[in-house]
């Protein structure tokens, strides 16, 4: 009898403000990508009654087109609304001990601040192109 496994299912819904301007780069390849930090409250009450505020800050990192437009029309402090998948990395931080990195790889961005942009100057998504993850590992830094 074979076992039967649930789906695999690795996806991302987040709502957060940019902490600091977005920072757009290229691979070797030429590809652009950009990454950002936003933070995403979350309120609550305690025990008490009393209303307190949690703020989770999350790295993310865009590809191609989509890097490319939040580079143009985000800000440090603009809202935004992602959809993606959690990635994870193993970086260098600079004493030679790895540190292990959690961030969203966006694969949807919607600007969410009140200055309205016509679809005609963004485009919002990878038109779901989305490379191959062997693809991507020699190209995330």
């Amino acid at each position: 009898m074979s076992e039967t496994r649930p789906p695999l299912l690795n996806k991302v819904f987040i709502v957060g403000n940019l902490t600091r301007d977005p920072e757009l780069r290229q691979t070797t390849n030429g590809t652009p990508v950009v990454n950002f930090r936003i933070a995403a409250n979350r309120r609550f009450k305690d025990n008490s009654g009393e209303v307190k505020e949690e703020v989770c800050y999350i790295g993310v990192v865009a590809w191609q087109k989509l890097a490319v437009s939040c580079a143009d029309h985000l800000t440090k402090g603009s809202s935004v609304y992602i959809e993606g998948e959690l990635r994870s990395r193993t970086i260098d931080n600079g004493s030679g001990a790895p540190r292990n990195i959690i961030e969203i790889r966006a694969s949807h961005i919607q600007f969410l601040d009140k200055k309205r942009i016509t679809d005609e100057e963004i485009d919002y998504s990878n038109n779901g192109e989305i490379e191959p993850i062997e693809d991507m590992a020699d190209q995330e830094e």
